[in-house]
């Protein structure tokens, strides 16, 4: 079971030792990127926001803050902390760029990859009324625990995708969200 005490220097040693496995290549040629941000504390926390209600796509899910590149990112990663500022309004200047995680591809046709980054624990987070409803902070070590999330096999259009389920507090925080979360906890080596 994973230490409910995992610090944030040992979480930082793991990720940068630990190098992800890559795998195939995806299908979907849109870029876009989520930050993962992770507040810097003694006990670390990682920070989610769950969507307004009233987008077209993904309307009330929890997410990472994130989006489509556009054409002034310089890079993913730039486009990560563009779009965390304009979300929750995470100053880019703040964030301490750890790495990368492998891209993944969302139902919506984006090779989606998620930036982890180190953010200071004392910033006022003020949500975009027409992207953000809520912001919040889950304990690092609850959200690396592997035994939280729970698989779900969807059947479409004749190919099988798996996605991950968890809760925290009233939060339900599944798919893409999930499987990051679930993929970083695997990145750095925790176990159920």
């Amino acid at each position: 079971m994973q230490s409910p005490d995992l610090s944030l220097d040992d979480f930082i040693s793991r990720f940068q030792l630990l190098r992800p496995q890559m795998r195939p290549g995806t299908q979907n040629q849109r870029q876009a990127a989520v930050l993962i941000p992770v507040v810097r504390r003694a006990q670390p926390g990682l920070l989610l926001t769950q969507r307004s209600p009233l987008l077209r796509k993904h309307a009330g899910q929890v997410a990472f803050p994130g989006g489509a590149v556009d054409s002034t990112d310089a890079s993913l990663i730039a486009a990560a902390l563009r779009e965390a500022q304009e979300e929750v309004a995470i100053p880019p200047e703040t964030v301490e760029i750890l790495g990368v995680l492998p891209p993944v591809d969302s139902v919506t046709g984006f090779q989606v990859t998620p930036v982890v980054g180190i953010i200071p624990p004392d910033l006022h987070y003020h949500a975009s009324v027409d992207e953000v409803s809520a912001v919040f902070e889950m304990p690092l070590a609850e959200a690396l625990r592997l035994g939280r999330y729970h698989p779900l096999d969807i059947h479409r259009r004749g190919n099988s995708h798996r996605v991950w389920l968890s809760w925290y507090q009233h939060y339900f925080v599944w798919g893409m969200t999930a499987g990051i979360i679930r993929e970083l906890a695997l990145q750095i080596g925790e176990t159920p």
